[in-house]
């Protein structure tokens, strides 16, 4: 719902109209009519007097956005991602510029990701489970592998129809891999500034975090 959406759902209520909002504002009915085309901004002080003119309350004003932190990129022993069993348990993140509701982070540990992301960087992308295509490739991915492992590569197309190299900056090529799916990396944050965005549920997530930090 947008700010001013909650104005034209009360205005379909029986009895309710432009002209009776004007009035009740005490303002003439082309600054209603101004309002709703986005013309001129709503003033706080309307508020409360459109909320009780249309028997309709006003949205709750939300928080800024967020996503959950699902996973840690570079836990595996072979550089891959470890999910967290409940979503968000490794903590949120802001949602950035372009972000969607499909909009996920994993936070990356170790030195797996050496040239493209270090140790503290959060890695965004949108989690979709659809096979890779054309407009990925050459682009840095997050790619879920035939043999369940979710790698972090720049995907390029194998020797064969169907299967793709994987490239990174500190392992060799993985060549003609079989992929289930693949989502290109949406936006990346340095260490300094996720310190700072991250939010951690609690203390007992904060342990889980230092836990795959040493398995890592």
């Amino acid at each position: 719902m947008t700010d001013l959406d909650w104005i034209r759902e009360g205005l379909r209520k029986p009895g309710k109209s432009r002209s009776g909002l004007a009035a009740a504002l005490g303002r003439a009915p082309s600054a209603v009519t101004a309002l709703l085309k986005g013309e001129r901004k709503l003033k706080a002080d309307e508020i409360t007097v459109i909320s009780a003119y249309l028997e309709f309350d006003p949205p709750t004003p939300q928080r800024s956005r967020s996503v959950p932190i699902i996973g840690i990129a570079g836990a595996g022993a072979d550089g891959s991602i470890v999910f967290s069993e409940q979503e968000g348990a490794y903590g949120e993140a802001p949602v950035p510029p372009g972000g969607t509701e499909r909009t996920r982070a994993v936070e990356v540990r170790g030195e797996s990701m050496r040239g493209i992301a270090e140790d503290g960087w959060l890695v965004y992308y949108d989690d979709r489970r659809d096979p890779p295509d054309s407009s990925m490739i050459g682009e840095l991915c997050v790619v879920g592998l035939s043999d369940g492992r979710t790698l972090i590569k720049y995907l390029y197309p194998g020797t064969e129809a169907g299967l793709f190299n994987l490239e990174s900056t500190t392992e060799a090529t993985l060549r003609n891999v079989s992929i289930e799916w693949a989502a290109a990396v949406t936006a990346i944050i340095p260490r300094a500034a996720a310190r700072r965005l991250i939010r951690r549920p609690d203390a007992a997530a904060s342990e889980n975090v230092l836990e795959v930090r040493k398995k890592a």
